[in-house]
């Protein structure tokens, strides 16, 4: 008979100490579960990057030792990065139906339909994965089938909330079971590992049933063209506001690749049961502006987004002016204010309205307040809080918070090594962590040569120039210089920079002129010289070098 040593360990190699990028770790008896893999994205803070996920490098070289990847829910900072990393994990996956309904769709779009296991687990459900005991607990959230994950382990157990809040009108799931949540805190709880998202947020989040009543009174009293842009993943915001379209006598379109997926996904596990089939972007000039609601991707002003495209007037089939409104129901994820004031104002320029939550109720949160955590504390009871899922203000509020309710709090960031058991639980090591960046269809390092040189690139710009030579380094023409976003294609002071490549060339040693190395070199260095004097920055430079 295998003995379970009773060690316990806990860490977090992304979504502790930063918003996005949810990749979790347990230990125990040397052995690995992974809980969520999900994408971040640049924003302000990296605009050379799109979409970026943690770096799996610490539980790649533990692969053999890695029992599964459990998903909490269908959101990208939870199951976006399984297509992307899964190759570097090669685990089974345990996903709720409909999470793995949307991943089956992420895995076929990059050919890994028939290699990833992944295995269904109805929520509320029992399971085993190696030697963690583990049960779904059905959680409202802003998306179908939330759950969190309690482990039982000879250790202790740990409850992992994932996404959360209390909502007494979910729409599109059961309200958190309170009797269920106490009997769990009844059996001794080690530690909670919790979102911490709205920890700063006082009161409560709010209930997604005010939101669509709030929904259809708006809609009603609108004219001309109305579009709602939400997050493609909630389908009860989806669900209410198709409802309301249909109580203003208004045919509803969707528009984004992302909202057309998520519809067939929740089709697919039976939800938007009722709601007739949505048209396509072709059909939406068919319809009266009066009767016509438009549900659009990129609340978050995703540059290539249809909204931002939209704004811009460089949408292929949909376009929105004066007397039309655009009815923003989401909240600003931080580091996304400028994107979305630039989409905002493209709208406004073309005449069109803008509601937001400001205005009206549109939205409310998906995760929790402080009340609703002061509430979950109360049920589960744990020894000890651990707070995740934020960036480090919102770390901070909510272990200040837990220690408020005499319960003793332990902040990590990405990498730590949290020993929850034997003995108290404590910080006794660190792995390395990091991000890399999805750059077309390949994975690089966000801090390695490649992401460096486009932030260089970015803030700096880029000069190349082309000099044919012949075998003894003499000059066979004028150099050629580029300098893309730096100067005009036909700037005379470009001419000016290339006249003094050649002369600094025409007085190299013969030596160094037979070098293709050391020519290639010391015309770089020549081009940085003669950039110098005319900019106050250090472009990035490069030289062509060809032998004739």
């Amino acid at each position: 008979m295998n003995v379970i040593r009773s060690d316990l360990a806990f860490l977090p190699l992304g979504g502790t100490g930063e918003i996005g990028m949810n990749l979790n770790l347990y230990r125990m008896g040397g052995q690995y579960l992974a809980i969520d893999c999900g994408i971040g994205f640049g924003g302000a803070a990296h605009p050379e990057v799109e979409v970026m996920m943690p770096d799996p490098t610490f539980i790649a070289e533990r692969r053999d030792k890695l029992v599964g990847l459990v998903i909490t829910h269908a959101h990208e900072d939870h199951i976006g990065a399984v297509a992307w990393l899964w190759r570097s994990l090669r685990c089974p996956v345990y996903a709720t139906p409909f999470g793995a309904t949307v991943l089956r769709r992420k895995l076929g779009e990059v050919g890994l339909q028939s290699e990833v296991r992944i295995v269904v687990i109805k929520p509320g459900a029992h399971f085993e994965v190696g030697p963690f005991r583990l049960q779904f607990i059905p959680m409202p959230h802003s998306i179908p089938e939330a759950q969190a994950v309690v482990l039982r382990t000879p250790a202790g157990i740990v409850f992992h909330t994932g996404d959360w809040k209390f909502d007494a009108e979910p729409l599109t799931g059961p309200r958190a079971d309170e009797s269920v949540l106490r009997a769990i805190g009844d059996e001794g709880v080690l530690a909670m590992v919790c979102d911490s998202t709205n920890a700063m947020v006082e009161g409560s989040s709010g209930s997604e049933g005010d939101v669509r009543r709030s929904l259809s009174d708006l809609i009603r009293g609108l004219r001309g063209r109305v579009a709602v842009t939400c997050f493609a993943s909630n389908v009860a915001r989806v669900e209410s506001v198709a409802l309301a379209a249909r109580d203003a006598g208004r045919t509803v379109a969707l528009v984004g690749r992302s909202l057309r997926n998520l519809d067939a996904a929740a089709r697919e596990c039976g939800y938007l049961k009722g709601i007739p089939p949505f048209v396509g972007e072709d059909a939406a000039n068919d319809i009266a502006d009066d009767n016509l609601l438009i549900i659009v991707t990129g609340s978050q002003g995703e540059a290539r987004s249809a909204l931002a495209r939209i704004a811009a007037d460089q949408h292929p089939r949909i376009e929105l002016g004066e007397g039309d409104t655009v009815v923003f129901s989401s909240r600003m994820i931080p580091g996304n204010e400028r994107a979305i004031g630039l989409v905002q104002d493209n709208l406004v320029r073309r005449g069109v309205k803008l509601i937001t939550d400001a205005d009206h109720m549109t939205h409310v949160s998906g995760h929790p307040a402080r009340d609703e955590l002061k509430q979950l504390y109360a049920l589960i009871r744990p020894k000890y809080s651990v707070p995740v899922h934020g960036e480090w203000r919102h770390l901070s509020a909510h272990a200040a918070l837990a220690s408020e309710l005499q319960v003793k709090p332990i902040l990590l960031e990405d990498g730590d090594i949290l020993s929850l058991a034997p003995g108290v639980p404590e910080i006794i090591d660190s792995a390395p962590v990091g991000k890399l960046v999805l750059d077309g269809t390949r994975l690089v390092p966000l801090q390695g040569t490649v992401m460096g040189a486009r932030r260089r690139m970015l803030v700096n710009g880029v000069v190349i120039a082309s000099i044919a030579v012949d075998a003894s380094g003499t000059l066979r023409g004028m150099p050629r210089v580029s300098a893309p976003g730096l100067f005009e294609a036909d700037d005379p002071e470009l001419a000016r920079v290339a006249g003094e490549v050649s002369t600094a060339i025409g007085d190299f040693a013969a030596p160094l002129l037979r070098d293709d190395q050391a020519l290639t070199d010391a015309a770089k260095a020549a081009l940085r010289r003669a950039l110098g004097k005319r900019l106050a920055k250090r472009p990035m430079v490069d030289v062509h070098l060809l032998r004739v």
